[in-house]
Parts: C-alpha cells; structure tokens; sequence
C-alpha cells in the first residue's frame, strides 16, 4: 500500500492546492458534456427508439381493436346465419311435411279412383254377364220350344 501512496504521489501531487477535488473549469466542462451526451442519446438513440415503440404500440392496440371489431362482426354474422338456417330448417320441414300431406292425399285419391273404376268395371262385367245369361237363357227357350215343336210334330205325326 506503501507503495501505491509514493506512485501516487509523484504523479499527482496530492499535498498541492486543492488536490483531487480542485474545481477550476473542468467540473462545469464535465457536466457540459454529460447533458450534451444526454441530449446527444436522446435525440439520436431514444427518441426514434421510443417512437418506434409508440409506433408499434399504436399499430398493436389498433390491430386488437380491428381484431375485436371483426370477432363481433363475426359473431353477429354467425348468430343471424345460425338463426337462418334455422328458420330454413322449419320451412324445409314444413314443405315437406306439406308434400307429403299432399302426396298421401293424391294417393288416395288414386286408390279411391281405382276402387270406383274396379268397381264400375265388376258392375260392367256382371251386366255383361247377366245379358249374355238373359240372351242364354232366350236362345235356350227358342230352341226348347222349338225342339217341342219338332217333339210335339213328330209325335202327332207317327
């Protein structure tokens, strides 16, 4: 340590006129660089860094504000469609329950249609049936009688 005080002491003389602490014009030239270098840093460093920053804030707390627009956009778009296709549903069931009231009332409106013309056409069949029966039963009585006729003829006659 002894010899750090001697080396220190030749080279600055530490027992001059106001020493390490002697304030001539190089304290105020010191602090005039530092609030140069301070003003030096923010203009050229931290400044366009804090812009930059209040840049990406700006954009960031935009893009969620778009962001939060579009989800309840989305949303309200997602309910009205769900609501449609709801209501798309109804009707899709309504008709066809209407097509198929529809359809069943047709058919049977065929089938009874069926039954009258099979009917009509049993009716037609047993007509048919009972003139041919009635024109039967004449041409039999024609040739009965005539066959009595002969009978009666031949028996007068031998």
């Amino acid at each position: 340590m002894f010899i750090l005080q001697l080396l220190l002491s030749e080279k600055y003389d530490l027992d001059a006129k106001g020493g390490l602490f002697d304030f001539n014009a190089t304290l105020p030239l010191m602090a005039l660089q530092f609030i140069a270098l301070t003003i030096a840093l923010n203009l050229l460093f931290y400044k366009p860094v804090s812009n930059i920053l209040d840049d990406r804030e700006e954009y960031i707390r935009n893009s969620l504000t778009s962001a939060s627009a579009s989800l309840l956009k989305a949303s309200e778009l997602t309910k009205k469609y769900e609501s449609e296709l709801a209501e798309s549903r109804k009707s899709a069931q309504s008709i066809i329950k209407n097509a198929q009231e529809e359809a069943q009332s047709i058919v049977s409106e065929k089938l009874r249609e069926a039954q009258k013309d099979a009917e009509n056409l049993l009716l037609e069949a047993y007509n048919q049936l009972n003139t041919q029966k009635e024109e039967a039963l004449k041409s039999l009585e024609i040739q009965v009688d005539t066959l009595s006729e002969k009978i009666k003829n031949k028996l007068l006659n031998s």
